[in-house]
This record gives C-alpha cells, sequence and structure tokens, in this order.
C-alpha cells in the first residue's frame, strides 16, 4: 500500500460573503485545476449571530451542486421551484442546480454555527439538468466506530457501510472524529482527487503540524494518515472524487464550461428566462 504525500496545504481565510455571513473561505476559483472536481469550499463556525444572521437571500445557480453540512446549527432555505424546510444540527443538504435555481439560505439564532458548504462542479453532460434536492437528516448518515475514530458517512462507502450518494458524479465525503492523540487511516480510490478539511482542531499529517481551518490536498496513492494533535479532539472532513478535466467558466454563483454558456445564463437571469424546469 502507498501513502499519499501532501501536495498542496491551503490555509483558510476570513471573509464576508452573502448579505454580511463572516465565513472562512478555503477552496476559490484559483484552486479549481488542483482540487477538480471541487470548486468553492466555504465553513462557518461562530457563537455570535451578528456574524451570520444577514444569511444569503435569494440567488441563482447553474452548472453546480451544493452541499451544506451542519455539525451545530440551523439554516431554513426556499426556493423558486415551492420547496422549502430546514437544515439541523447533524443534517445535509445536497442541492443539484443543474439547468437553474433561485434559492436562499437564511441561518437562525443557534449556540453555535457550525459547518461548511461545498460546491460540486457538474459534468458538462449534466450542466443542464433537472434541478432536485436530496436531504440528509441524522438518521439516514450511517455513523461507525473505527478503532477510537468515529465517522459519520454523508456519501461513499467506508468498511462496507454505504451512505446516500445524490451526486451527479460519485463522491465520498466522510466527518470524522478523532480523540486526543488517536489516528486513522483513510482508504482512497488511486484515480480520485482526495483532500481534509480541518474543521474543528489541528492534526499531525505525514509528520506535519497542520492548523484549524486547512484543507490538505493529497498526490496519488492508496491511502491517508491523519493524527489529531496531543492536546486536542480533531474533526475533518474528507472529500474524494474522480475529476472532470473539462474547461470551467466560472461567474459568481454560475459555472459552466464556456463563456459564450456563462454570458447566456446571466442574460436569462435578467430577461427572466433563467429557470427552465418547474
Amino acid at each position: 500500500m502507498t501513502k499519499r504525500e501532501i501536495s498542496k496545504h491551503i490555509q483558510g481565510q476570513k471573509t464576508v460573503d452573502g448579505a454580511g455571513v463572516h465565513l472562512v473561505r478555503v477552496l476559490g476559483n484559483k484552486d479549481t485545476e488542483d482540487f477538480d472536481p471541487f470548486l468553492m469550499l466555504d465553513s462557518f463556525d461562530s457563537t455570535s449571530p451578528s456574524d451570520y444572521l444577514a444569511g444569503f437571500p435569494m440567488h441563482p445557480h447553474r452548472g453546480i451542486e451544493t452541499i451544506t453540512y451542519l455539525i451545530s446549527g440551523r439554516i431554513d432555505h426556499e426556493d423558486s421551484l415551492g420547496n422549502k424546510g430546514s437544515i439541523h444540527t447533524g443534517e445535509c443538504q445536497w442541492m443539484t442546480a443543474g439547468s437553474g435555481i433561485f434559492h436562499q439560505e437564511m441561518p437562525k439564532t443557534s449556540d453555535r454555527m457550525l459547518g461548511f458548504q461545498l460546491w460540486l462542479n457538474l459534468p458538462r453532460k449534466e450542466k443542464m439538468t433537472t434541478p432536485a434536492y436530496c436531504s440528509l437528516t441524522r438518521d439516514i448518515i450511517p455513523k461507525i466506530i473505527n478503532g477510537k475514530a468515529t465517522i459519520r458517512i454523508l456519501s461513499g462507502c467506508f468498511q462496507g457501510v454505504a451512505g446516500m450518494t445524490p451526486s451527479h458524479i460519485l463522491t465520498t465525503i466522510y466527518d470524522i472524529m478523532l480523540p486526543i492523540g488517536e489516528e486513522i487511516t483513510v482508504p482512497t480510490k488511486a484515480d480520485e482527487t482526495v483532500f481534509v478539511f480541518l474543521i474543528e482542531g489541528n492534526a499531525v499529517i505525514n509528520e506535519q503540524n497542520i492548523s484549524s481551518k486547512s484543507a490538505v490536498l493529497f498526490g496519488s496513492g492508496d491511502d491517508i494518515t491523519v493524527s489529531a494533535q496531543p492536546k486536542s479532539a480533531l474533526r475533518f472532513i474528507f472529500f474524494s472524487g474522480k475529476a472532470l478535466h473539462e474547461p470551467i467558466a466560472w461567474g459568481g454563483p454560475i459555472v459552466m464550461n464556456t463563456q459564450e454558456e456563462l454570458t447566456s445564463a446571466f442574460i436569462e437571469i435578467n430577461n427572466g428566462h433563467f429557470i427552465k424546469h418547474s
């Protein structure tokens, strides 16, 4: 078995998005080639409601899937197709924007708002697919124990236990919790892009100390090993997916393959022809 080496380490940076939400941006449009098929990763972690209550009012998406996962908190959402609901602690919403949707995400006051939103690129043939939602509630997200590690399987499969895989491309996402000083080795698929995000706590990876709110991208190999540091527990998110190797034209909330497709999307937003399915 060949251990994957670290090929890139990104420390998340504080920023403000939406109507005034304070968050940490980990991946953005400068990282698309290295992290393909993953586009953007934002993390939120606050005990101050003023950091997030402004939320993300109604806005469009096309050409991507958004995965929103809450370790703690609540986010209410609704969209232009009449869908409405809430994401609660321990739950995940997997939205396929496909051909186009308007939606809003409005966080509610919580003791702590902790989670992330990931943008996953759709392949060219699926860019204009029908929009859809998949709600992963606490009761349908499998949880297993591996040594002293606790693993929640949002998608993919670990040790024969399968989570939901609502994506149009096969994607593996685990939420992994390690007690102080413990470690876990995670097998990986050789032909996939693999990275981890340290959402809470610091880690040791391949003898390097990695701080919280960092993403670590790995090179080729069969597995990765992640350890919690001696003085604190660790919670990290494991991501794996097969690269698309397709051109990316990215403008705000729209991600297509060509500039012409991108321009067309914004014209349709302005003339009221953006929504293709209802």
